[in-house]
């Protein structure tokens, strides 16, 4: 990105961060967290871990006084997510869920296009997430401890769509098929807006391959992603009595994957002095955690910790 520079990367071994940072250029490696947030010369730490380190590594950066970018989903948990934004705002320090989703300039194209009436008053969200995949004994989609299953890694994108549109739900009904560790291997939701009339019909798996789009229905027209609906490069806007209407991303840089956009918001809002960024609001990732807390809750998926009762 223009303007920035990896100067530093951390892993849990010594062999692992040196192997990373001899792939990409980077400058130092260090075999804990510890030592990289106490790097004199970093700015923002992006949190890339495993679910179940995210609360520990972003707690870790925030306390040593670093700004954070931190992958979804957020936290394991809502009370985890809670506990981040608290220190972030305590210590006026930026703070930021990596839902490169919403920072994508298709996906903004298209809210504007609702907010101003495009397809009148949603009424349904569609959207899925899914691929087969085989998993041998001990991998983390199957470890409960890690935050395994379908819904941390793949339903936070549908969850996080439909949210982006409607806000957060008052209703929320879910099933799944759950491995014999207790981790969800398919699951569906269902989700209502009473206030807006609106529902969301979406699904994440593991051991299915889902076409991975999403549609969004409104009284007035509708707006069709194709696959990959999470870092789209365009979309199909239909309207009653028109010929369908075509967006794309525009000209613009190659080869890159789309996380450049949530990288270019980070340092956008660091730079501007913001602890938080307009795009992908703190309270936002609050109710999208709350609402994926709801989904275990209804098909009976407990990580460790989550704690008693």
């Amino acid at each position: 990105m223009p303007d920035a520079e990896v100067v530093a990367v951390a892993s849990r071994t010594d062999a692992s961060a040196k192997a990373f940072a001899a792939r990409f250029g980077i400058g130092r490696a260090y075999g804990s967290w510890a030592e990289l947030v106490a790097d004199e010369e970093v700015d923002v730490v992006y949190v890339a871990t495993p679910h179940s380190a995210h609360r520990e590594a972003a707690g870790l950066a925030l306390e040593a006084g670093k700004h954070v970018l931190c992958e979804k989903a957020f936290t394991l948990n809502t009370r985890e997510a809670e506990e981040l934004v608290a220190l972030a705002r305590k210590r006026g320090l930026f703070l930021m869920e990596a839902m490169w989703t919403y920072c994508n300039p298709v996906i903004r194209r298209m809210t504007g296009l609702v907010r101003d009436g495009a397809i009148g008053e949603i009424r349904t969200v569609q959207a899925d997430f899914g691929f087969a995949g085989t998993f041998e004994p001990g991998h983390r989609l199957l470890d409960p401890a890690l935050g395994g299953g379908a819904l941390l890694d793949l339903g936070v994108y549908p969850v996080a769509f439909a949210q982006l549109l409607l806000g957060e739900p008052d209703r929320v009904q879910a099933d799944a098929l759950l491995s014999p560790e207790g981790t969800d291997l398919n699951t569906g939701m269902l989700l209502g807006w009473s206030d807006a009339g609106a529902t969301a019909l979406l699904a994440c798996s593991v051991v299915g391959d889902h076409p991975t789009i999403a549609s969004v229905t409104g009284t007035a027209g509708r707006i069709d992603f194709p696959h990959g609906f999470f870092h789209p490069e365009r979309f199909v806007l239909h309207r009653a009595g028109r010929d369908p209407e075509e967006f794309d991303s525009g000209p613009g840089p190659q080869g890159l994957s789309g996380m450049q956009f949530e990288a270019a918001e980070v340092m956008r809002a660091v730079r501007a002095g913001e602890t938080e960024s307009p795009l992908v609001p703190l309270d936002g990732s609050l109710a999208v955690m709350r609402t994926l807390d709801a989904v275990r809750a209804r098909i009976g998926v407990r990580y460790p910790a989550d704690g008693q009762g």
